[in-house]
């Protein structure tokens, strides 16, 4: 039963055995068994200092510490957390681990980084910048384009490439960090533990609700214009006689023919309009963690950011490229583009006025954070999944596309959702 310090060929990467058992001689060397089965050389004991076999020898990562007022489990947990490193990120401005290192304490007070404010001024032209070239080129290359079959297919290519981008972004970005951030330890218990999922449900139901009011508003002032042009085309029969009737007639069949076509280009402007509201919410959010994040992850993360934004701008301005009148760079694309490229800038900019104040583990900011990143993976959610695969291959250009056309798609929006995805590991 007595107790003796050892010393182990065990790796710190690992948690050693309380107490190693069944110990034993081996040419003058002492192996014990430990809690696994498997035979283990403990140098620091000798042939003739360990009691019978079954004698239990305790574990300690020092030699000759012979204190018995000390903690076993802090020993052998201590390495561990300090070598387990390689498993944290930041995200919110604040460190997250994963693993052994995300079980040690976490303190819930301000973290104390240091910040290279000139890095940091200069990322937020290289993030402008990066944003406005990815946003605007399908912009300019509906604009620009020729009309020839390889134009047309890059266009199709970038458009289910965006396709892939906005649903990884919707489930492997923000419902992600969702989790994570409404899943933080200084946030507490949630009393509601579905909470993450209703609120992205709440997102998905306002995207619909908002388009659904949108299109039936559009569709009943067409009804009330189409009619009152009706009465009018009437009046005017009545009063030319019946020698301007057949121009009449013609006139009112145009201006119900006229009329689909206008509800459908609405439509689909609110159905943008609703897309980027989604990319915006969370946009600003990227631009404000992205600086608050120490020193040691920036470079990281910056780079991360630069593909993230490149990626998104792409499937953004597909969408707008999209709207009508395709040849023509009208106000409402050049905004919607100016606004995507300038938003998480703009965060970046408010990121580092409040860096020295910003505390990504203060309970409120957490559940802010986590609400909207929740919120606005419901509304991509619903543009990705129903307004851009379901429209595209369902009912719209890709359901009766040549084989050739489809398999270019299919790969297209394959490679958005795995290059999307692969950068949730770091952001």
């Amino acid at each position: 039963g007595e107790e003796v310090a050892v010393r182990t060929a065990k790796s710190t990467s690992e948690k050693l055995p309380s107490s190693y058992k069944g110990c034993h001689d081996h040419d003058g060397a002492v192996f014990c068994i430990d809690d696994k089965g498997h035979d283990v050389a403990i140098s620091g004991l000798s042939g003739d200092s360990h009691g019978e076999e079954g004698h239990d020898d305790h574990a300690h990562e020092e030699e000759g510490h012979d204190d018995h007022d000390h903690d076993h489990d802090d020993e052998t947990e201590a390495a561990p957390a300090k070598k387990d490193k390689g498993n944290c990120h930041f995200h919110a401005g604040v460190e997250h681990c994963t693993g052994e290192a995300g079980e040690a304490q976490q303190t819930c007070e301000a973290p104390d980084h240091e910040y290279n404010i000139p890095i940091r001024i200069g990322s937020i032209f290289i993030v402008m910048v990066t944003s406005a070239l990815a946003v605007f080129a399908p912009i300019l290359l509906r604009r620009f384009g020729q009309g020839s079959k390889i134009s047309r297919l890059a266009f199709t290519g970038i458009k289910q490439f965006g396709t892939g981008v906005i649903i990884a972004t919707a489930f492997v970005h923000l419902l992600t960090h969702a989790n994570l951030l409404l899943g933080n330890s200084c946030v507490g218990e949630l009393k509601y533990e579905a909470a993450v999922t209703a609120i992205c449900m709440a997102g998905v139901f306002m995207s619909f609700f908002v388009e659904y009011l949108g299109s039936r508003y559009i569709m009943h002032h067409n009804d009330t214009a189409k009619e009152k042009r009706e009465v009018e085309a009437m009046q005017n029969k009545d009063l030319e006689g019946n020698g301007s009737g057949s121009d009449s007639e013609v006139s009112t069949e145009n201006v119900a023919v006229s009329s689909g076509p206008h509800d459908c280009q609405t439509e689909d402007r609110l159905s943008v309009f609703v897309m980027e509201m989604g990319v915006i919410f969370h946009s600003i959010l990227i631009g404000i963690t992205l600086v608050v994040a120490g020193d040691s992850g920036f470079k990281t993360l910056l780079v991360v950011i630069i593909f993230h934004q490149a990626f998104e701008g792409l499937a953004l301005g597909a969408r707008i490229s999209s709207l009508a009148p395709l040849k023509t760079l009208s106000l409402t694309k050049i905004v919607l583009g100016l606004a995507f490229a300038l938003i998480t800038p703009a965060g970046m900019a408010i990121g580092i006025g409040v860096r020295n104040h910003f505390n990504g583990n203060d309970r409120e900011t957490l559940i802010a954070m986590g609400t909207l990143d929740a919120f606005s993976a419901g509304i991509l959610i619903w543009v990705g999944l129903v307004e851009m695969w379901a429209h595209d291959w369902l009912n719209g250009e890709m359901k009766r596309a040549s084989l050739g056309k489809t398999i270019w798609g299919m790969l297209c929006l394959m490679g958005g959702m795995i290059l999307m995805g692969v950068l949730g590991k770091w952001a």
